[in-house]
């Protein structure tokens, strides 16, 4: 395929042996055995754009290939096909979920596909990825409820967080506390709420991004354990 030499061209040993570690690609780490080109966001975003009307069939190859940066490609593709098919689009990406696999291919991917989708439609899918045993499974389930945040529709984001708060991977710790974030960027009663009640079982990374942007005093007294 045209677009995998094109993205070949641009491919940068250093900046791939860089990506290898940021993204925890050894034994026994989370994104352990994936494989970089090694090319910035921004390039694989030009070079989806210009491949944007490639088949779906050659999409999924995308999705298959040995690279981090063709997964990544595919998704900004799908992201421009939506438009065009959207339900195409979702199923797609719910098939391929698999090989969405790590942080970056998640939060880029989830909001704008499976979160779009579900705006206006039953959202029972996402309780399935949220008790799912897959790393990014469940933080698909977290981070497509972005979408609903941006609307001011909070329930299925504390309800998700509610199933996620004894997670042991600091990722959804991180996911998490994000997305409580974001609710009271928006509305600080409705996150202060959800805090109250579990604060004190929450695991410390999710605490601290939930609470990053509170002012001092208060952030202290949620941290010292003192609301």
């Amino acid at each position: 395929m045209q677009i995998i030499k094109d993205l070949k061209e641009v491919a940068d040993e250093k900046l791939a042996k860089n990506y290898a570690r940021f993204f925890k690609t050894g034994k026994g780490e989370y994104g352990e055995g994936d494989k970089f080109l090694g090319m910035r966001v921004g390039t694989i975003r030009k070079i989806a754009k210009k491949h944007k009307e490639i088949s779906f069939d050659d999409l999924e190859k995308l999705f298959e290939g040995e690279y981090h940066e063709y997964r990544l490609a595919a998704i900004f593709i799908l992201k421009h096909k939506y438009k065009e098919d959207p339900k195409k689009v979702v199923e797609m990406y719910l098939k391929n979920l698999k090989y969405v696999n790590n942080w970056d291919l998640v939060d880029l991917s989830a909001p704008k596909i499976l979160g779009r989708w579900l705006l206006d439609k039953d959202r029972k899918i996402l309780y399935k990825l949220a008790k799912s045993k897959d790393l990014w499974e469940k933080r698909v389930a977290i981070l497509s409820c972005f979408t609903f945040i941006r609307e001011k529709d909070y329930d299925d984001a504390l309800k998700i967080s509610e199933i996620l708060l004894n997670d042991s991977h600091d990722l959804i710790h991180k996911a998490v506390g994000w997305m409580l974030r974001e609710i009271g960027n928006r509305d600080l009663g409705v996150e202060e709420k959800f805090l109250k009640k579990y604060y004190n079982q929450m695991p410390r990374t999710m605490l601290r991004y939930a609470i990053e942007k509170f002012e001092e005093s208060k952030r202290l007294d949620y941290l010292k354990g003192r609301i």
